[in-house]
């Protein structure tokens, strides 16, 4: 999927580790050591029988979905500074979808004060799960290192494989990535979910469905469901499903699927974001974001 501005939920650049076990980023919330979908799923079964939210067609559920979304943005780029969350990712990569993976994340938001940048965008991210990935951390801080990444592998190759200053847009730091470091975070995710409403409002067979009532990870939230029944060379899926946490104003999950192969399936996944346990201006230094922070583990 080819975008001409591909700010979104964006997730991982492509080397990245941290000391965390699974057993303590999970000790709190169990039901995530389960594969996402399911719990997803069961969400989604238990909130069937939730009425949907009136409209007088569907395209007024996206226009008033479009409208939260826009809150949404403002409420990110005026109120919130900075988060925390673990980030769920699964990602269609050429033919194949990947597992699911598992990271810590960390974020401080571009903030600009009188057209200068006081607070540059800022990444942190310490793979969990799964093994394959398991001890990873990457660092991203805008202006500075050139540009590039701060990353080293984990496990058993992290004994022997030096911290790297690599492009985030370079063939090593995509590998196994449909997005680059720079394109990570909620912010992100909320720029494109706007330009993908805006685009499918230009077509009338374009279906869209807002559910109140709707739960994720225990959160009360609000259910944007997508359908572009038609495949053009500019729609980037065929259903998408949106949950915006109703006290946050912040989107917490998304996940999108391609066209079913027949007419009765249900389409192959593209892209799934999931930000669990968020919580926002937790007040994030230059620390967190620093590959020398004696809790890293880039230059142990």
């Amino acid at each position: 999927m080819n975008t001409p501005r591909r700010q979104f939920l964006g997730l991982a650049g492509g080397l990245l580790a941290g000391g965390l076990s699974q057993s303590a980023l999970f000790g709190q919330d169990p039901q995530w050591t389960k594969p996402v979908h399911r719990v997803a799923n069961a969400a989604l079964s238990a909130q069937k029988a939730a009425p949907a939210t009136p409209a007088s067609s569907a395209k007024a559920a996206l226009v008033r979905g479009l409208e939260m979304a826009r809150q949404s943005l403002t409420r990110s780029k005026t109120e919130v500074r900075d988060y925390t969350a673990v980030l769920v990712k699964r990602e269609r990569i050429g033919e194949t979808v990947g597992e699911h993976e598992y990271m810590q994340i960390k974020v401080r938001n571009r903030k600009e004060e009188n057209g200068r940048l006081v607070q540059p965008f800022s990444v942190y991210l310490a793979f969990v799960k799964p093994t394959s990935v398991k001890g990873r951390e990457v660092i991203y801080v805008e202006n500075q290192n050139n540009g590039n990444i701060v990353a080293h592998e984990g496990g058993f190759k992290g004994r022997f494989l030096p911290t790297v200053s690599i492009p985030p847009t370079g063939m090593l730091a995509m590998r196994g990535q449909r997005y680059p470091m720079t394109e990570i975070g909620v912010e992100n995710m909320i720029l494109k979910l706007i330009e993908r409403g805006e685009k499918a409002l230009q077509f009338e067979d374009v279906h869209a469905e807002l559910r109140s009532g709707a739960r994720f990870q225990n959160r009360a939230c609000t259910l944007l469901r997508l359908t572009q029944p038609t495949r053009r060379p500019d729609a980037e899926f065929h259903k998408a499903e949106v949950y915006m946490d109703d006290e946050l104003n912040m989107p917490i999950r998304y996940i999108a699927y391609d066209w079913p192969s027949n007419a009765d399936g249900r389409g192959e996944v593209i892209e799934e974001y999931n930000y669990l346990n968020l919580e926002v201006n937790v007040g994030l230094t230059d620390a967190d974001f620093d590959p020398y922070n004696k809790d890293y583990n880039f230059h142990s």
